[in-house]
Protein backbone atom coordinates (compact mmCIF):
# COMPACT_ATOMS: atom_id res chain seq x y z
CA UNK A 1 0.00 0.00 0.00
CA UNK A 2 1.05 3.56 -0.60
CA UNK A 3 0.05 6.76 0.47
CA UNK A 4 -0.22 10.05 -2.02
CA UNK A 5 3.36 11.17 -3.80
CA UNK A 6 4.43 7.18 -4.20
CA UNK A 7 5.53 7.07 0.04
CA UNK A 8 5.14 3.03 1.35
CA UNK A 9 2.97 2.54 4.45
CA UNK A 10 4.88 0.18 6.63
CA UNK A 11 2.88 -1.91 8.62
CA UNK A 12 4.31 -3.95 12.21
CA UNK A 13 4.77 -7.53 11.84
CA UNK A 14 5.91 -8.36 15.26
CA UNK A 15 6.86 -5.78 19.16
CA UNK A 16 9.27 -6.96 21.04
CA UNK A 17 9.35 -4.84 24.69
CA UNK A 18 13.27 -4.31 25.35
CA UNK A 19 12.36 -2.02 28.23
CA UNK A 20 9.28 -0.92 30.85
CA UNK A 21 8.72 1.67 32.62
CA UNK A 22 5.78 3.04 34.31
CA UNK A 23 6.19 6.42 32.11
CA UNK A 24 7.04 4.21 28.82
CA UNK A 25 7.64 1.06 27.21
CA UNK A 26 10.48 0.92 24.58
CA UNK A 27 9.48 -1.54 21.78
CA UNK A 28 11.95 -2.74 18.83
CA UNK A 29 9.32 -3.22 16.22
CA UNK A 30 9.95 -5.22 12.75
CA UNK A 31 8.38 -3.43 10.01
CA UNK A 32 6.86 -4.88 6.48
CA UNK A 33 5.99 -3.54 3.39
CA UNK A 34 5.51 -3.83 -0.28
CA UNK A 35 8.61 -3.50 -2.16
CA UNK A 36 9.08 -1.93 -5.70
CA UNK A 37 9.91 -5.15 -7.20
CA UNK A 38 6.29 -6.63 -5.72
CA UNK A 39 8.51 -8.38 -3.17
CA UNK A 40 8.61 -7.91 0.44
CA UNK A 41 11.10 -5.56 2.61
CA UNK A 42 11.61 -5.22 6.04
CA UNK A 43 13.27 -2.92 8.65
CA UNK A 44 13.20 -2.29 12.50
CA UNK A 45 11.90 0.86 14.20
CA UNK A 46 12.48 1.86 18.03
CA UNK A 47 9.20 3.44 19.57
CA UNK A 48 8.72 4.95 22.99
CA UNK A 49 5.46 3.79 23.74
CA UNK A 50 4.02 6.62 26.18
CA UNK A 51 0.74 8.22 27.25
CA UNK A 52 -0.39 11.27 25.80
CA UNK A 53 0.62 14.49 27.68
CA UNK A 54 -1.17 18.04 28.51
CA UNK A 55 0.06 21.19 28.43
CA UNK A 56 -1.79 23.66 30.12
CA UNK A 57 -1.33 27.77 29.59
CA UNK A 58 -2.60 29.42 32.79
CA UNK A 59 -4.06 33.08 31.97
CA UNK A 60 -4.94 35.37 35.05
CA UNK A 61 -7.71 37.98 34.88
CA UNK A 62 -4.57 40.58 34.67
CA UNK A 63 -2.66 39.55 31.43
CA UNK A 64 -0.02 37.23 33.36
CA UNK A 65 0.52 33.48 32.61
CA UNK A 66 1.74 31.37 35.55
CA UNK A 67 5.24 29.43 34.93
CA UNK A 68 7.14 27.02 36.98
CA UNK A 69 10.24 26.35 37.11
CA UNK A 70 11.34 22.71 37.77
CA UNK A 71 14.63 20.71 37.63
CA UNK A 72 14.93 18.56 34.77
CA UNK A 73 16.70 15.44 35.16
CA UNK A 74 17.56 14.64 31.34
CA UNK A 75 19.18 17.92 30.78
CA UNK A 76 20.47 18.47 34.93
CA UNK A 77 18.68 21.96 35.24
CA UNK A 78 16.10 23.87 36.23
CA UNK A 79 13.61 24.83 33.48
CA UNK A 80 11.00 27.55 33.02
CA UNK A 81 7.73 25.93 31.83
CA UNK A 82 3.69 25.73 31.93
CA UNK A 83 1.89 22.97 34.28
CA UNK A 84 1.93 19.98 32.58
CA UNK A 85 1.90 16.20 32.81
CA UNK A 86 0.82 12.66 31.76
CA UNK A 87 -2.79 11.62 30.78
CA UNK A 88 -3.50 8.66 33.46
CA UNK A 89 -5.62 5.77 31.94
CA UNK A 90 -9.08 6.37 31.63
CA UNK A 91 -8.61 10.26 32.14
CA UNK A 92 -9.84 12.71 29.36
CA UNK A 93 -6.88 15.26 28.65
CA UNK A 94 -9.06 18.23 29.54
CA UNK A 95 -9.43 16.72 33.34
CA UNK A 96 -5.75 16.04 33.54
CA UNK A 97 -5.31 19.65 32.56
CA UNK A 98 -6.79 20.82 35.23
CA UNK A 99 -5.79 18.01 37.81
CA UNK A 100 -1.98 19.73 36.96
CA UNK A 101 -2.60 23.03 37.07
CA UNK A 102 -3.98 22.47 40.53
CA UNK A 103 -0.79 19.93 41.90
CA UNK A 104 1.43 22.31 40.02
CA UNK A 105 0.33 26.14 40.54
CA UNK A 106 -2.53 25.82 43.49
CA UNK A 107 -4.98 27.39 41.37
CA UNK A 108 -8.21 25.84 39.74
CA UNK A 109 -9.70 27.14 36.44
CA UNK A 110 -13.44 28.26 35.89
CA UNK A 111 -12.72 27.21 32.18
CA UNK A 112 -10.54 24.63 30.61
CA UNK A 113 -10.34 24.75 27.04
CA UNK A 114 -8.47 23.03 24.56
CA UNK A 115 -6.43 24.87 21.61
CA UNK A 116 -4.70 22.44 19.96
CA UNK A 117 -2.63 19.05 19.66
CA UNK A 118 0.91 17.87 18.80
CA UNK A 119 3.22 14.91 18.17
CA UNK A 120 6.03 15.54 20.21
CA UNK A 121 8.41 13.49 18.08
CA UNK A 122 6.28 11.11 15.34
CA UNK A 123 10.05 9.88 14.66
CA UNK A 124 10.32 7.40 17.86
CA UNK A 125 7.22 8.64 20.44
CA UNK A 126 3.59 7.08 19.39
CA UNK A 127 1.88 9.73 21.83
CA UNK A 128 0.60 13.50 21.46
CA UNK A 129 0.35 16.56 23.74
CA UNK A 130 -2.90 18.41 24.19
CA UNK A 131 -2.49 22.19 24.99
CA UNK A 132 -5.09 23.82 27.50
CA UNK A 133 -5.78 27.37 28.08
CA UNK A 134 -6.69 27.69 31.85
CA UNK A 135 -9.02 31.22 32.58
CA UNK A 136 -10.99 32.44 35.37
CA UNK A 137 -8.00 31.42 38.00
CA UNK A 138 -9.19 30.87 41.98
CA UNK A 139 -5.98 29.95 44.13
CA UNK A 140 -7.30 27.07 46.51
CA UNK A 141 -3.87 26.25 48.22
CA UNK A 142 -0.10 26.02 47.24
CA UNK A 143 1.34 24.18 44.70
CA UNK A 144 1.55 20.59 46.22
CA UNK A 145 3.24 18.55 43.34
CA UNK A 146 2.63 15.10 42.24
CA UNK A 147 5.28 14.06 45.35
CA UNK A 148 8.09 13.94 43.38
CA UNK A 149 8.15 16.83 41.42
CA UNK A 150 10.08 19.77 42.86
CA UNK A 151 8.16 22.46 41.52
CA UNK A 152 8.52 27.02 42.20
CA UNK A 153 5.33 29.07 40.96
CA UNK A 154 6.66 32.12 38.78
CA UNK A 155 4.63 33.93 36.18
CA UNK A 156 5.30 36.73 33.60
CA UNK A 157 3.14 39.29 31.47
CA UNK A 158 2.01 37.24 28.58
CA UNK A 159 3.53 40.06 26.45
CA UNK A 160 6.96 38.87 27.60
CA UNK A 161 6.50 35.38 26.76
CA UNK A 162 8.09 35.99 23.14
CA UNK A 163 11.12 37.34 24.39
CA UNK A 164 11.80 34.56 27.14
CA UNK A 165 11.77 31.94 24.10
CA UNK A 166 14.17 34.40 22.36
CA UNK A 167 16.61 34.66 25.29
CA UNK A 168 16.39 31.19 26.43
CA UNK A 169 14.50 31.16 29.01
CA UNK A 170 12.08 29.22 27.81
CA UNK A 171 13.47 26.01 26.18
CA UNK A 172 10.75 23.09 26.32
CA UNK A 173 9.69 22.31 22.54
CA UNK A 174 6.24 21.57 23.88
CA UNK A 175 5.92 24.71 26.16
CA UNK A 176 6.99 26.35 22.88
CA UNK A 177 4.12 25.17 20.83
CA UNK A 178 2.01 25.34 23.20
CA UNK A 179 2.80 29.06 22.94
CA UNK A 180 2.55 29.19 19.43
CA UNK A 181 -0.86 27.01 18.83
CA UNK A 182 -1.75 30.10 21.61
CA UNK A 183 -0.84 32.79 18.94
CA UNK A 184 -2.74 31.14 16.11
CA UNK A 185 -5.91 31.32 18.01
CA UNK A 186 -5.26 34.84 18.46
CA UNK A 187 -4.76 35.66 14.64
Amino acid sequence: MRYAGGMRKWRTETVETVFRHPLLELQDRQLVTESSTGGTDRRRAIVLETPDWVNVIPLTADGRVLLIRQWRYGIERVTLEIPGGVVDPGEEPAATAARELLEETGFRAGRVRPIGKVHPNPAIHNNQTFTYVAEDLVRVGPPEGDGEEEIELTSAALAEIPGLIRDGSITHSLVIAAFHLFHLEQD
